[in-house]
């Protein structure tokens, strides 16, 4: 399976979060590596929190914009710290 690492940044909605995905990209003309991020929206049936690490995998299409969904919690944390272990339910 292809699982993706995020952190979301948005979880207003009831089923669905926004996930910041973050990657490195070699520039075509430089080489030089630059951060690319991407806002992904994900389904969401584990309750994720804004600040959350996640695992996401893409899946067919749930809504017009969802095309992926989350597959667990890795961390949780505010926005700005460092991520604390999430315990197996």
């Amino acid at each position: 399976m292809n699982l993706t690492e995020g952190v979301v940044i948005r979880a207003k909605m009831t089923k669905a979060v926004v996930v910041r995905v973050e990657r490195l990209a070699q520039h075509d003309r430089y080489k030089k590596y630059i951060l690319v991020r991407t806002k992904v929206k994900a389904r969401d049936e584990l309750k994720c929190r804004e600040g959350d690490v996640v695992a996401i995998a893409p899946t067919r299409p749930q809504s017009r914009d969802i095309r992926w969904r989350v597959v667990k919690i890795l961390g949780r944390r505010s926005l700005g710290k460092e991520p604390e272990e999430v315990l197996p339910a």
